[in-house]
């Protein structure tokens, strides 16, 4: 008998935000599968959209190479381009799209031979002041590009910082900045992340790159009606049950003492070594047979206690819902003071099912 702690994927919810995310944007859009797809993982989540993707975005030249080994023939772009001259030719090998940054990456390009034309994505740096061409060298930096006679076609790109924030100014003047580096040049373009194509209909270009959002993420500070479906449902069940008399500390620290007459508690197959955030606090949702109850002092490394009080029929082997259907895990990356990005990318141990 296996540890009762599972990471159930439904690629058909995959599927949906993926399908919501083209609709909602137009024209094209890269999966980004990035961080073993958020951590869904990578290949089999892009087997599941193999056959309405347009591509695929990921991180680093590893990851591109795992998804060529697994028969992904799409377009997969390295979203933060290569690391050292020598990745070029591996890029040429695996026909893959990278990303340039910057103008010393275009010396690199100039240097080396090629068996075809590069595709390149070549972003602006519009505001978010990780990487990117500074808007007044973009042109310079496309026509090298081009005279180069190594670059098939380039894509203009950027990325932005505040997209979540619906009320912030910073996307709208992001956008304009990326509009005029690009003015007068006939290129395509991709603007919108995840946040970008569910709340700035001005971002909207040829390619979209949703990341966040095909896992049901929220990707915005407020809701809308068209939101994607949870993909992840991270599931275990109790292991012991025990009733507690009045003043006794639960877990590490004492960070829960009881108060009532006798106080019902459980113990949960999971904790912050699968990658549950060891800092929620007491009253972090959970739940059990599908009834929302809360967690008990803090989360160990491989246990977490929860409150069974009110739920007589509890008792081992129920199950325990950490996030999913009717617990998202923004719920739960808000207690813990972070996002769901981190929460998911930082699952482990646990076993990995899927759905269609």
């Amino acid at each position: 008998m296996s540890r009762p702690l599972t990471a159930t994927i439904d690629l058909s919810a995959l599927r949906h935000n993926y399908q919501l995310a083209k609709r909602l944007h137009g024209g094209r859009a890269l999966a980004i599968v990035k961080a073993n797809a958020y951590g869904h993982g990578a290949v089999r989540c892009a087997q599941a959209l193999g056959d309405i993707a347009d591509g695929f975005g990921v991180a680093a030249i590893e990851e591109a190479i795992q998804l060529r080994e697994a028969g992904i023939r799409q377009p997969i772009l390295l979203l933060e381009g290569w690391f050292e001259s020598s990745e070029l030719a591996l890029i040429d090998q695996h026909d893959l799209w990278t990303a340039l940054h910057s103008l010393e990456q275009i010396d690199a390009i100039e240097a080396a031979s090629f068996d075809k034309p590069l595709h390149i994505w070549l972003k602006v740096d519009s505001g978010m002041h990780r990487l990117g061409i500074h808007p007044d060298d973009f042109e310079t930096a496309y026509r090298r590009l081009m005279a180069s006679g190594k670059v098939g076609k380039i894509v203009a790109m950027t990325h932005f910082s505040r997209a979540d924030e619906l009320g912030c100014d910073t996307t709208a003047e992001q956008i304009a900045r990326f509009q005029a580096a690009i003015a007068g040049l006939a290129l395509e373009t991709s603007l919108s992340n995840s946040g970008g194509v569910l709340g700035w209909p001005g971002a909207r270009g040829d390619w979209a790159r949703p990341g966040i959002m095909l896992y049901g993420g929220a990707a915005l500070d407020r809701q809308l009606p068209d939101w994607p479906k949870p993909v992840m449902q991270l599931d275990s069940r109790l292991i012991a049950v025990r009733e507690l008399p009045c003043g006794e500390a639960i877990g590490y620290g004492a960070h829960f003492v009881t108060s009532a007459p006798v106080t019902r508690v459980g113990v949960v197959a999971c904790g912050y070594a699968d990658g549950y955030p060891r800092v929620v606090p007491t009253g972090t949702p959970v739940l059990i047979d599908g009834r929302r109850s809360r967690i008990l002092g803090r989360v160990s490394m491989d246990m977490i206690v929860v409150d069974l009080s009110g739920f007589d029929d509890a008792g081992v082997g129920s199950a325990v819902r950490l996030w999913g259907e009717g617990l998202t895990a923004d719920e739960i990356a808000s207690a813990a003071g972070t996002i769901a990005y981190e929460l998911f990318c930082n699952v482990k141990r646990a076993r990995l099912v899927y759905t269609d």
